[in-house]
């Protein structure tokens, strides 16, 4: 019987880390411009909200003043 010999030869393994601040750097500033776009966004949605109802009470208060000249009319012509 013949012996079998075994030989072990010790591995060595090197993982070196390179990079990768970079792309993480990139990453935070999409989304921070993201955040910018989407917080203008919202106060432009706010302001044109703002303004529509503005334009909706002056058209009511200017309907409301024709409906009170109207009425006098109506009031001037009885008598």
């Amino acid at each position: 019987m013949a012996d079998d010999r075994v030989t072990e030869t010790p591995h060595t393994t090197v993982i070196e880390k390179s990079g990768g601040g970079g792309a993480a750097i990139l990453i935070g500033l999409a989304l921070l411009i993201a955040v910018v776009i989407g917080g203008f966004y919202l106060m432009n949605q706010s302001k044109n909200d703002n303004l529509k109802t503005d334009a909706i009470t002056s058209a009511a208060k200017d309907v409301g003043d024709s409906a009170k000249k109207a009425g006098d009319a109506a009031d001037k012509a009885a008598q």
